[in-house]
């Protein structure tokens, strides 16, 4: 998948950092701040990009990619705050406390254009699952939400399979029962976040299809 960038290099102190936005707003993708539910809604568009975004947040280990969804049309059903997305490194060591200073500091940026590599995405996100199985294996998405955005704390693989996903919901959305009517669908749920200890309602992200309105314009693939 090829995805339109817009690259920004601001400053904290002394350290530069890199983010990118994608320079398209995902109009019709909305998310809500998971307490302990919280829907991610997003038409065929949306989702597909969101797809290429988290395989391109697997392998740039120093990036940091910030999805603004708040700005976007709002979805008629859902509760909850509206927040962005932001993608990230554990091992980049981002604090979100210092993310409303970084966004005041996304400013102009340039244009930058990448290629997705779907092959290799499918092949790391195929050794996270298998990795899955084992009793020891701890590669989750921690998270968190600060700032009206809910930031992800992955790995290379883990957001592989994330990706497949979004790309996964993307594919079968369309051909759901009562979408062509404007209503959602869930598809599938956000892999491996990680959870409080102390039991509790556990905290997901469902990933649900919807095409925006007017719903007219929407077919079924192949009707």
């Amino acid at each position: 998948m090829r995805l339109r960038l817009r690259q920004f290099r601001p400053r904290t102190g002394p350290r530069q950092h890199r983010v990118v936005q994608p320079r398209r707003p995902l109009r019709h993708t909305s998310l809500r701040a998971p307490e302990p539910i919280g829907p991610l809604l997003g038409d065929h568009d949306g989702l597909n990009r969101l797809a290429g975004l988290f395989s391109f947040a697997a392998y740039s280990r120093h990036t940091i990619v910030h999805i603004p969804l708040r700005d976007g049309v709002p979805p008629d059903e859902g509760v909850g705050e509206p927040v962005d997305l932001v993608l990230v490194h554990h091992t980049l060591g981002l604090r979100p406390s210092k993310w409303p200073e970084l966004r005041r500091a996304l400013v102009g940026g340039t244009p930058l254009t990448v290629r997705t590599d779907e092959a290799r995405t499918a092949r790391d996100a195929a050794s996270w699952r298998e990795r899955r199985q084992r009793a020891d294996c701890r590669d989750e998405l921690p998270h968190a939400t600060h700032a009206r955005t809910f930031f992800l704390f992955g790995s290379r693989d883990v957001f592989a399979e994330t990706a497949t996903s979004f790309a996964h919901a993307a594919g079968r959305g369309p051909h759901q029962k009562g979408v062509a009517k404007g209503h959602s669908a869930l598809i599938a749920g956000l892999p491996a976040l990680a959870q409080q200890p102390g039991g509790g309602h556990p905290v997901e992200v469902l990933i649900c299809f919807k095409p925006y309105p007017p719903y007219a314009h929407f077919r079924k693939p192949g009707r």
